[in-house]
C-alpha cells in the first residue's frame, strides 16, 4: 500500500496528536469519520500505522536522570546477545533496548530518580549483565528532536 495525500495528512495529525479521536481527526483531515476509520484500518493492516502510544514525561514522574549506555559484548559465547538482552529486559528502569551493527552492539536507555539512584542501578543491575566487554555512558542533557515531523 502506498499512502496518498489523505493518508499522509492523517499520519501527520496522529504524529502531532496521537490521542485524537476518529471524529476530530476526520474533521481535521477533511473526510468523513467512516472514511477516516477505514483509512486508519488500512494503514494498520499495511503495517504503516503500528501503534498509537503514550508519550511519558519521565521527569514529571520524578526521574531526573536519563542515560544512554552503549555496550560492546564479548561474543565468544554464541548465546551472548540473547542472554544479555534477556537480562536487560529485567531491569525496570530500562526504557529502551536497541541493537546495532558496528563497534557498539547494544544501547540501553534508562531513567533514574537522581545520580545516587543511577549509581545504585549501575552497580547492582547494569554491571551484573552478562557478556559485557565494554560500556560507554552518555548522560542526556536535552532532547532537541524526537522523531516528530517526519517527511510525510
Amino acid at each position: 500500500m502506498q499512502p496518498d495525500q489523505i493518508d499522509r495528512r492523517i499520519l501527520r495529525q496522529l504524529l502531532a496528536e496521537p490521542e485524537m479521536a476518529v471524529k476530530a481527526l476526520s474533521d481535521h483531515v477533511g473526510v468523513t469519520a467512516a472514511t477516516c476509520a477505514r483509512r486508519l484500518e488500512k494503514l494498520r493492516e499495511a503495517g504503516i500505522l503500528q501503534a498509537q502510544t503514550a508519550r511519558i514525561d519521565w521527569r514529571r514522574l520524578g526521574y531526573e536522570v536519563e542515560v544512554s549506555l552503549r555496550f560492546t559484548l564479548d561474543k565468544t559465547d554464541p548465546r551472548a546477545f540473547d542472554q544479555f538482552l534477556d537480562a536487560a529486559r529485567d531491569v525496570p528502569e530500562v526504557i529502551a533496548i536497541e541493537t546495532f551493527l558496528g563497534r557498539v552492539d547494544v544501547r540501553l536507555n534508562l531513567v533514574a530518580r537522581d545520580m545516587a539512584h543511577y549509581a545504585e542501578i549501575y552497580r547492582s543491575r547494569i554491571l551484573t549483565l552478562p557478556h559485557i566487554a565494554d560500556i560507554e555512558a552518555l548522560m542526556l542533557i536535552a532532547t532537541i528532536k524526537d522523531g516528530e515531523g517526519l517527511p510525510l
